[in-house]
């Protein structure tokens, strides 16, 4: 290979980098706020439109601080797809005015939400996390893309079927994954209170949280740490489940106190880059799988 070749092939790439940085990706026509919602979006729009998730792999949406490129990336936009039910509580600022100038598309219309018992103002918002739900959000989003693109109507219908008929082959699946686990130990303890609607459609009972509430951002008081062992200890919960994204320190605590295990690795509010959740039915796949080994 002479010089002037390897020269030549270094500038074009060179040139390809530069201009790919200076135009960056293509501006979203669908902007969802979470991985989640994204993956289950494009399952509905195809290659019909180009859908981007508004946070990053693997990130907390209770806990994210916007940047100054959310507010682009929004603008850009044409639809802009939401979880609702309150789970976009940090986004709000940035997302006060979109309704008025974009497509919006809130995915949980319609469903009943959970609220806290000692709060009524407070509402759960991982609706997601049953897949039977996830049907509705299906069936929201495809209204929503025929509203703004009435030419992709059948597109979308046609996909809104096929992802539909595999949400519902992954229910019967999570169904047939928890017959292995004997009754009595099909108990959640979770970092926050997020596995209601998992627990409510399989069969679990969700004895307590490490950190109260629906947010990851709270904080426990001692006498809640306490309480919480005494009621891991009544029910003889096998385990504590966290996010991939949780701090394990306090549940590493309550496990010294009570001998369960800390299942650290699942992913129940974003997606993964690759393996093992890139797809919202991977997610679940994987989720089960951890669940299932850790109580039966």
């Amino acid at each position: 290979m002479t010089k002037r070749f390897i020269f030549t092939w270094t500038l074009t790439i060179l040139l390809v980098a530069g201009l790919t940085s200076c135009f960056g990706s293509p501006a979203p026509d669908v902007l969802t706020s979470t991985t989640i919602l994204a993956d289950i979006a494009r399952n509905v729009a195809g290659d019909q439109l180009v859908t981007q998730s508004l946070l990053p792999f693997g990130t907390d949406p209770h806990s994210y601080q916007p940047v100054p490129q959310d507010t682009k990336k929004i603008n850009q936009s044409k639809v802009l797809i939401v979880n609702g039910a309150d789970y976009e509580r940090s986004l709000e600022p940035l997302l006060a005015n979109a309704g008025n100038q974009k497509e919006l598309i809130e995915a949980s219309t319609g469903l009943r939400v959970l609220k806290d018992p000692e709060n009524d103002l407070e509402v759960d918002p991982h609706l997601w996390l049953d897949p039977s739900n996830v049907i509705v959000y299906v069936e929201n989003i495809r209204e929503g893309l025929t509203h703004f693109n009435p030419d992709g109507t059948d597109v979308y219908q046609a996909n809104a079927r096929a992802y539909i008929t595999q949400l519902q082959e992954l229910d019967a699946w999570i169904n047939g994954q928890v017959a292995q686990i004997p009754p009595q130990r099909r108990v959640l303890v979770t970092n926050h209170d997020s596995l209601e609607y998992f627990a409510q459609r399989y069969g679990f009972k969700v004895v307590g949280a490490v950190v109260p509430g629906f947010s990851s951002e709270a904080s426990p008081s001692a006498q809640e740490m306490a309480d919480l062992i005494d009621r891991i200890k009544l029910f003889e919960a096998p385990a504590i489940f966290l996010d991939a994204a949780d701090n394990p320190s306090l549940a590493q605590q309550i496990a010294t106190e009570t001998g369960v295990k800390v299942v650290t690795d699942l992913h129940l509010e974003s997606l993964t880059e690759g393996a093992p959740a890139s797809t919202y039915i991977d997610m679940m796949r994987d989720n089960v799988t951890k669940i299932v080994e850790a109580l039966k």
